[in-house]
């Protein structure tokens, strides 16, 4: 890979600045990279800032700019944000890996359909490319509200960074392309919708699972149990999509007229809130899958 020049680093230093100058929180990364350049636990010096104990990349994040030009002026380190001090929420907008199938779509069309099925626009604010052709969506949180990472939460190929996560600023390059601004020059703030889905879930319930009473032919409540069971043992970062998937396959039955659709929304809703989803996630899901099961389902004689 080619060295960066002079320029490069310079340029690397303005971006780390500017990023400062908004009040985001930036440290260095290895030139060319997005792992940290910072010292890990089993080498810290104890001193400078690490004398009362080693600091990790997030603590030792600054808007200092003293001490940004210090550390960009020792070597073209790309330029990372440390999310969570920063006050920052942003929205990992992903693209699918190259062994997906040609129709996977990419993290920005599952995020435009979240939008859309839960009624809100696409949101305006700070947005960046990434290396990879996906997108970062920039939000400011709201003061006491504390958010962390999360995985396939919102939708496929969507995650989120905040405590505990940092993204790589814009005018910082790797090898598979450069790190751009797009547009909007401020960081709006965290729509109240997506600050409500993203809160933690309570404590996951150790109680089991049970259906109301209802009536409904055998096989479609046999067939929403089993569902349901299959979301409550669903792994963390596929409870999503597992909640899709499996209210869209018990969706036909509401179609036939077997089981009232309440029921089904009801006992999906309660599966995946014990599953540690928010109630409004839950509901968007469920009602997008329902909607789309019913109106693809065959006549009963030909499924």
């Amino acid at each position: 890979m080619t060295q960066p020049t002079d320029n490069g680093r310079a340029s690397l230093m303005d971006a780390a600045l500017n990023a400062a100058e908004r009040g985001w929180h930036v440290f260095p990364l290895r030139p060319g990279t997005k792992r940290p350049a910072l010292h890990g636990q089993a080498a810290c010096p104890r001193t400078g800032p690490c004398v009362s104990g080693h600091l990790k990349w997030e603590q030792r994040a600054t808007t200092d700019a003293d001490r940004i030009r210090a550390a960009w002026g020792r070597g073209p380190f790309n330029v990372g944000i440390a999310t969570g001090p920063s006050g920052l929420l942003v929205v990992d907008l992903d693209v699918p890996k190259d062994n997906s199938s040609e129709d996977t779509p990419d993290g920005v069309t599952t995020f435009e359909a979240l939008c859309e099925r839960t009624g809100h626009a696409m949101p305006d604010t700070y947005r960046t490319r990434t290396a990879s052709g996906g997108r970062h969506l920039y939000f400011t949180v709201p003061a006491g509200v504390r958010l962390a990472n999360t995985a396939g939460t919102l939708a496929p190929l969507v995650d989120t960074r905040a405590w505990g996560g940092y993204v790589v600023a814009a005018g910082s390059t790797t090898p598979a392309g450069a790190y751009e601004a797009l547009s909007g020059l401020v960081a709006a703030l965290l729509p109240e919708w997506l600050q409500t889905t993203l809160k933690p879930s309570p404590a996951r319930s150790t109680e089991p699972l049970r259906l109301p009473v209802v009536d409904g032919s055998r096989a479609a409540l046999s067939a929403l149990e089993a569902e349901c069971a299959v979301v409550s043992a669903a792994p963390d970062k596929q409870r999503n999509i597992t909640l899709n998937r499996c209210a869209f396959k018990v969706g036909r039955f509401v179609a036939w007229g077997d089981i009232p659709r309440h029921v089904v929304e009801g006992a999906f809703q309660g599966a995946g809130e014990a599953r540690g989803l928010t109630a409004a996630e839950c509901r968007a899901t469920i009602r997008s899958a329902l909607d789309s099961s019913i109106r693809k389902a065959r006549p009963r004689e030909a499924a």
